[in-house]
């Protein structure tokens, strides 16, 4: 089967396959904060580290389809902070309850029933039950190639200002997965849970 992007259906699939095929995909659960103090709190399954020194991640933001930017965009460009909370299996509802499309405004983590924890680089709220957390800076928002009939997504590249994690997932000095199974996502409505690792050495 071949087939140029947007023709999915003309080659007889029903969805775009292109999220199922890059997958699996960490969740950036992404808590940001306004110019006017609210507070929000968003999953985006377009997230991902791209750079070691200086540590920095990215996340892209689709078109609102109302013309204007989604709260977490706006909340970064008015603020330029933001924090990506790692999610667990344990916290896979709660992050579910945070996808709905709340006025602004209205806080994500008191729908979801989340304590808010303070962080140390930025004004941002983390969530205090996930494993771990990146306090980030902006760095650079960069609008991607604009669609025909569409609005363009925006691409959040930030630096990695600060890092918690939970005392409780580290072994030997390192952190250990299997110990809060880091929800990831894949096609159509399908996520998975890390519950099995391999090691494999580098050849010689």
């Amino acid at each position: 089967m071949y087939f140029r992007p947007g023709l999915h259906k003309e080659a007889g699939l029903s969805f775009s396959p292109i999220k199922a095929i890059i997958s699996p995909r960490p969740i950036g659960w992404v808590s940001s904060r306004g110019k006017d103090g609210s507070v929000n709190l968003a999953p985006y399954s377009y997230f991902n580290a791209i750079s070691e020194l200086p540590p920095m991640v990215m996340f892209s933001s689709a078109p609102s389809g109302n013309g204007q930017h989604k709260d977490s965009l706006r909340n970064v460009i008015e603020t330029e902070e933001f924090v990506v909370n790692v999610v667990s299996s344990d916290l896979c509802d709660a992050m579910n309850i945070t996808s709905n499309g709340l006025a602004y405004g209205q806080n994500e983590f008191t729908a979801a029933g989340l304590d808010m924890a303070e962080c140390h680089s930025v004004s941002v709220p983390r969530v205090a039950a996930s494993p771990a957390a990146l306090e980030c800076k902006l760095w650079k928002v960069i609008e991607l190639p604009k669609p025909e009939h569409n609005d363009a997504s925006v691409m959040v590249i930030g630096i990695i200002t600060g890092i918690h994690i939970a005392d409780n997932v580290i072994t030997d000095g390192k952190v250990d997965v299997t110990r809060y199974q880091p929800l990831a996502r894949l096609g159509y409505m399908d996520y998975a849970r890390v519950t099995d690792i391999f090691a494999m050495a580098r050849p010689e």
